[in-house]
């Protein structure tokens, strides 16, 4: 994938349980850059707010201004917002499609 490419789209593997029901661990998802304003329900990529080493994927369960309150759907197994608290709406920066529209970007 070209650099260029690279810059716009990002293929995310899950790890983890955070997000069953919706993704798997092992599912391989395609992550578009952020080129709207983040939505509730909109299912985002952003750096860990505690190490920005790490990718987290998570649902925008709301936002307080700038402020996004991010979530895993199972709440069980997740580590979210309700731990490090909310997050600036700049530090996504991709939004994960609905997954029926990644069948239209996954290889075939």
């Amino acid at each position: 994938m070209s650099r260029l490419l690279e810059f716009f789209l990002r293929r995310v593997t899950v790890e983890g349980s955070s997000m069953v029901p919706t993704y798997v661990p092992g599912e391989r998802l395609t992550a578009l850059r952020r080129w709207r304003r983040v939505r509730a329900g909109d299912v985002v990529v952003v750096r860990d707010p505690r190490g920005p080493d790490r990718w987290l994927l998570k649902r925008c369960a709301g936002r307080v201004g700038t402020l996004l309150d991010l979530r895993g759907d199972n709440a069980a197994a997740s580590t979210d917002s309700r731990d490090f608290g909310l997050v600036p709406s700049r530090d996504v920066i991709y939004i994960v499609p609905s997954p029926v529209n990644q069948r239209w970007l996954s290889p075939r």
